[in-house]
């Protein structure tokens, strides 16, 4: 019998029981604390043979308090929190769920244009107050939509704006030119797409600053910006400028430098509010995503104990 931990606070949370089948399989779900404080884990990692890991931190201290463990299955597609040459020198193999939230998150992506556009959160408020004055706001259909990350996600968004029919562009330096004509979007490069769209939506990988004072001089008046990816992308300060020029037109994020410590993020001003629509990380947060991060990493867990290959793989 081995001792999974499992640290993301939504597994087996949805419609599925995730918890019964790791029991069948003659394994013990052990919970423990999403934040992965190593004070608080280090007892629950001292019985750990699997670790279905969520947003926090996993570090060399953390495996090393872990002497058991023949599996990481980081629940989420990221692996930017996760040492990973800590892992490889300890030969423990690394899982991810890719493309278990990509729907959801495209969704979000969409509603969050909508939202944007229509200044729908905006005029929930100014109801609430009293205030039935009309904001005009641009149809989807009537804008250049710019992608920039063309992977599950992105593509998602490609076939959802399909309906609506705007022009759709996308910049992706891992994917050719003719591979993005065929997935439905007319390929670009960075900077032709920032000068060219209308509504700008973000799903590239963390650790590279994509929209900063430079590129939203470059903007058309009235761009909208959609991040769902990672914080890092943006800079804030940049943003809120760009807002309060009005060169953006709106900002809708999915996340924010810091998340629950970014109370002070220039984007929260008071003055911005009609501007700028901020949800607590909701894009993965769907029953169907929820089951599908937790059955990708349990089954990749319960398949290496059982000594068999995962699905799922990360490699450095």
């Amino acid at each position: 019998m081995g001792i999974i931990l499992a640290t993301s606070r939504s597994f087996s949370d949805g419609d599925l029981d995730l918890v019964t089948r790791a029991t069948d399989a003659g394994h013990e779900i052990v919970r423990g604390p999403a934040h992965h404080d190593l004070s608080a884990l280090a007892p629950l990692l001292a019985r750990a043979d699997a670790w279905i890991a969520g947003t926090g931190p996993v570090t060399a201290a953390h495996l090393d308090a872990a002497p058991n463990l023949k599996v990481l299955a980081r629940y989420g597609v990221g692996t930017e929190a996760v040492d990973l040459a800590a892992a490889e020198a300890r030969g423990i193999p690394v899982t991810n769920t890719p493309g278990a939230n990509a729907d959801a998150v495209a969704d979000h992506a969409l509603g969050l244009m909508l939202g944007a556009l229509r200044f729908i959160p905006d005029g929930d408020r100014r109801v609430r107050r009293g205030d039935w004055g009309v904001r005009r706001g641009r149809e989807l259909g009537a804008a250049t939509v710019g992608i920039i990350g063309f992977g599950r996600i992105g593509q998602g968004v490609a076939r959802r704006l399909g309906g609506f029919g705007p022009r759709i562009i996308a910049a992706d330096p891992f994917l050719p030119a003719e591979r993005i004509r065929d997935l439905g979007a007319e390929p670009a490069e960075l900077d032709e797409l920032f000068a060219s769209a209308d509504v700008i939506s973000l799903h590239a990988p963390g650790g590279q600053r994509l929209v900063d004072a430079d590129r939203l001089r470059s903007i058309r008046p009235g761009t909208v910006i959609i991040n769902t990816a990672r914080p890092d992308l943006v800079d804030e300060a940049a943003v809120a400028k760009a807002l309060e020029d009005g060169r953006l037109s709106g900002y809708a994020a999915d996340t924010l430098d810091g998340d629950t410590a970014a109370s002070a993020s220039p984007l929260l001003a008071d003055d911005l509010a009609d501007r700028v629509i901020v949800t607590p990380h909701l894009g993965a947060q769907t029953t169907q995503a929820v089951d599908n991060m937790g059955s990708y990493s349990l089954d990749d867990v319960l398949a290496i104990l059982a000594g068999e290959q995962p699905t799922h793989p990360v490699t450095r």
